[in-house]
């Protein structure tokens, strides 16, 4: 295959073409990406600073908020430059780390929150053996087991996309370089490459989307056994990340369980787990939770309230 690998830069597209549409997005999503790091920030800095650490379950709802301040930062700060941008360039370099770094920190997103699916599983399932199956050493292991996974993951998008030709259009049809739309822009026959791609971010998203569901039955119909308290206190951590698993999961699925196709509705669909969700995450687990509340209180009331 005769390499003519002459585009240097892409040009994105963008959330928009109307101006005034843009600077209201402008305006939107700077807030929603300040929220996104003051939220995740507080929940790590609350986790890290009580003896809430000791604990699997904020051991890895730490790493989270780590994990949404960075996956949102790969693609947010210049999405929201771009929209007051004449010329939305990006490096060929650049889009490839930019590939990189989403498909990294979104697998292991996906993974860590497949691990506190487990965890939950095993704290309402089995609670006398509890800290003998979470132990530190084990949480640790699940931990980097989720980073090597999104590393896996992502290297192998990046190795499909680095080797194809780019010669001629190098318009990209997204505010972000993402998978469908720049694989759309090769100058070859994409398709074996679109099914291998299809295959790794799909089966990700699907099995880990059948792990949770499965997981979250399971402690669901084992809350019937309990006690009204002990179903109410589950019932709303669980409720929780049931709200997250499904915001998060939904348009994963429906952007990476399907050929290399790009639809209109793409960009609106990537708001949701580019944004969205890493903003909503500090608020449902926090909110929704009364031990997060209360060591809040005792940590920052002093200070604040």
């Amino acid at each position: 295959m005769g390499q003519i690998n002459n585009v240097t830069e892409f040009i994105f597209c963008g959330l928009s073409q109307n101006p005034e549409v843009e600077e209201v997005c402008f305006m939107v999503f700077s807030v929603f990406y300040t929220l996104i790091l003051l939220g995740n920030l507080l929940i790590m800095l609350t986790v890290c600073l009580s003896n809430l650490f000791q604990s699997p379950m904020y051991f890895f709802l730490n790493f989270l908020s780590f994990t949404d301040i960075c996956y949102s930062s790969v693609i947010a700060p210049k999405m929201i430059v771009d929209l007051l941008a004449q010329n939305k360039r990006i490096s060929y370099v650049g889009c490839m780390l930019q590939l990189f770094a989403g498909h990294f920190f979104g697998c292991t997103e996906i993974f860590i929150l497949t691990v506190m699916a487990y965890d939950r599983y095993v704290a309402i399932c089995k609670p006398l053996h509890y800290m003998a199956i979470m132990d530190q050493g084990r949480c640790c292991k699940m931990l980097l087991g989720t980073w090597v996974g999104g590393f896996l993951h992502s290297i192998i998008q990046v190795a499909l996309v680095v080797q194809l030709p780019f010669c001629g259009p190098n318009e990209i049809d997204h505010y972000f370089c993402d998978i469908h739309p720049v694989l759309k822009l090769a100058c070859t026959d994409t398709y074996v490459v679109g099914v291998v791609v299809t295959a790794n971010s799909g089966t990700i998203t699907l099995v880990s989307f059948v792990v949770l569901l499965i997981s979250y039955s399971i402690i669901l119909v084992s809350l019937r056994k309990q006690s009204a308290e002990g179903r109410h206190k589950a019932l709303s951590t669980c409720g929780s990340h049931i709200a997250v698993v499904i915001i998060f999961f939904a348009p994963c699925t429906f952007m990476y369980m399907r050929p290399d196709t790009t639809f209109s509705e793409d960009k609106m669909v990537a708001v949701f787990y580019t944004i969205i969700t890493p903003m909503l995450n500090p608020l449902i687990y926090t909110l929704r939770n009364a031990e997060v509340k209360n060591v809040m209180k005792k940590l920052w009331g002093r200070k604040v309230f």
